[in-house]
């Protein structure tokens, strides 16, 4: 059986909400989300990608987010995992000047020029300043896992978009430019007008959102039997706006479900089978409009533990579910005594860049 995991963009709380759905898939499937065939993720999508294909396992990605030291366990460097960062990278420093002007004037006259061809975030893209905050931050959750190179992972695809053309680039697939695993996350993470770009074999890269948030369609030639997708941006339930920052947010949620929508009818057309997951309204109450604020991180991905542990329960989701291979216990389930006797959570990463 050949499986798909999709991890859809979504900022800070889109990450968290993806935290607690693969923990709820993990343990009410039994099976390991970094087995999965192929592993496709978008902005927060592609750091909780490339820290499940490393072989950091939900349940611990939960536990560590609680503020867990697990006395005794290192990272890959070393370091006691209790000093890394408990918000995914998720910490905001400036770096350089305040930029003035549209931050790509290849893509803004492009937008310009044939508007149609551009989706509505790619079209405010161009235009928007160079973003100024720092990506460091997520390069170092990254490098925690993986120090260097790509994880080891036979197909790990994480989605950005050249700066310049707005097209699409899935870094780790073959034909794609090389790159450093933290630098390729860093780049699918870089939002425009927010993040700086990301430099990568001498052309600039950010958000893979700027072409979609979920990039499900991707995957439509590689003759799957089952993709299972978590999306954070789109909604299972109508959002309720009461203020101008809650309208925007449910435009964008909207324009979100559409895409991926569209994206999903072109997967299965291949004779892919589908299981879509994604926020319910408990979900969308805790989240709030704005999913680059980190104070309800942990009640986000608390609450999507049981919202998606829910959807699993769906009759033909479960039925859909139920022949994938069970995984190691101890990726799916906190193993018994103390960290030091644990097996090894993180594998290997490759050697070079992909």
């Amino acid at each position: 059986m050949k499986v798909g995991l999709v991890l859809g963009a979504g900022g800070v709380l889109g990450g968290a909400w993806l935290v607690g759905g693969l923990e709820a898939l993990a343990r009410k499937t039994g099976w390991d989300p970094a087995s999965a065939d192929y592993i496709v993720g978008t902005s927060a999508g592609s750091m909780m990608g490339a820290l499940v294909a490393a072989g950091v396992p939900p349940w611990f990605m939960v536990a560590h987010s609680a503020g867990e030291d697990f006395d005794g366990l290192t990272d890959a460097h070393g370091r006691p995992v209790g000093e890394a960062d408990r918000n995914a990278g998720a910490r905001f420093r400036r770096e350089g000047g305040l930029p003035l002007g549209p931050g790509s004037w290849g893509l803004a006259l492009r937008t310009l020029l044939r508007p149609h061809r551009h989706t509505p975030a790619a079209l405010l893209g161009g235009w928007l300043p160079r973003g100024f905050i720092s990506t460091q931050p997520l390069k170092d959750t990254v490098r925690s896992a993986v120090p260097a190179g790509w994880a080891d992972h036979p197909n790990l695809w994480i989605m950005a978009c050249d700066y310049s053309t707005g097209r699409r680039v899935a870094f780790g697939r073959h034909g794609a430019p090389p790159a450093e695993l933290a630098d390729a996350v860093a780049a699918s993470c870089s939002i425009p007008g927010f993040y700086r770009p990301v430099d990568i074999g001498g052309r600039r890269y950010v958000d893979g959102g700027l072409y979609s948030n979920s990039n499900l369609d991707v995957l439509r030639g590689e003759r799957l039997d089952l993709v299972i997708c978590l999306n954070p941006t789109s909604s299972l339930h109508p959002m309720k706006a009461w203020n101008p920052a809650e309208r925007l947010a449910a435009v964008f949620r909207t324009a979100a479900g559409r895409r991926l929508g569209s994206e999903a009818k072109k997967l299965r057309a291949t004779g892919t089978e589908l299981v879509l997951i994604q926020p319910t309204d408990e979900d969308l109450a805790i989240m709030g409009p704005n999913l680059m604020s980190s104070r309800r991180r942990h009640e986000v991905i608390e609450a999507a533990r049981v919202t998606v542990g829910g959807q699993l329960r769906d009759e033909d989701t479960h039925d859909l579910l139920s022949a994938l291979p069970p995984g190691e216990a101890h990726r799916i389930r906190r193993p018994d005594g103390p960290p030091s006797t644990w097996p090894p959570l993180v594998a290997e990463p490759a050697a070079g860049v992909a």
